[in-house]
């Protein structure tokens, strides 16, 4: 099984060569299902999510699991902030805001995290902790439990804090107590694995994050180019985050870093 995040493409703002190797790339992993963890769209116009839901038609994946970023709601279209925020994202991906994928490998979970009435921050609710952790509840022992939001759940620069996800300290230890074994996302553009069950001492099991860079777009961050994450599974034991990172001298996506994830069927 072979899962394939990318986030923060930030349509509107992608570069051509980049996009062309990301379906190369898909090409030849053919992946078992898409994840695009927010921020699709640089400004939520009609024709950035035109151009998104054109390239993931391209990549044809057998299954997508896509959630809006706070990019994807309108900033200075106040109407439709407030009374349509996700009118251009239902458009191109659907009405479902907080899709569920599974097979008998992996269980894929995500949660909207976005909110019109913040600029850019992102939060989760008791409701959407409690939803989450009884679905990881009905994973089978078999199942790679993943859970996906836009804004990080942890950080591992002190620049970043402010950018975690609001709910995070109640989130992390129900979830991972629940089942999950990744927490993925986005939003900062920093690509980078860490082991939560590290951080935060209450945790009874183990429970990594996995943060995407910015697939496609310019918007890349200092010493950061664009990648995207292969999530691999290897055993009933362990599973692989591979980065893969876009080089312009080759004008292709090539891995740079292969992280063993050792998961957890019990108690640490």
């Amino acid at each position: 099984m072979t899962l394939l995040q990318i986030s923060d493409p930030h349509f509107g703002t992608e570069q051509p060569a980049v996009v062309e190797a990301l379906l190369r790339l898909s090409e030849e992993v053919r992946p078992a299902v898409l994840v695009v963890s927010g921020d699709i769209t640089q400004r939520a116009r009609r024709a950035q999510f035109e151009a998104a839901r054109d390239f993931v038609s391209r990549l044809a994946p057998p299954a997508v699991v896509a959630i809006p970023g706070n990019h994807d709601i309108p900033l200075f279209n106040l109407p439709a902030r407030m009374f349509h925020p996700y009118a251009g994202f239902e458009r191109a991906f659907g009405t479902n805001l907080e899709p569920e994928w599974q097979s008998d490998e992996v269980m894929v979970i995500a949660v909207n995290t976005t909110r019109p009435a913040r600029h850019k921050d992102g939060e989760v609710s008791r409701e959407q902790i409690l939803r989450v952790s009884k679905r990881l509840a009905t994973a089978t022992a078999h199942q790679l439990r993943i859970v996906v939001t836009h804004q990080p759940v942890h950080v591992i620069r002190g620049s970043e804090i402010h950018n975690r996800l609001h709910g995070h300290a109640e989130a992390i230890p129900a979830w991972s107590n629940a089942g999950a074994d990744v927490i993925m996302g986005g939003h900062i553009h920093l690509p980078y694995v860490a082991p939560l069950h590290e951080h935060y001492p209450e945790l009874q099991r183990r429970c990594w994050v996995v943060q995407a860079g910015t697939a496609v777009s310019t918007r890349v961050r200092a010493r950061h180019p664009n990648s995207v994450n292969l999530i691999r599974r290897e055993d009933a034991q362990t599973c692989l985050a591979e980065r893969w990172d876009y080089s312009a001298d080759r004008n292709k996506f090539h891995c740079v870093k292969v992280e063993r994830l050792n998961l957890d069927r019990g108690a640490r």
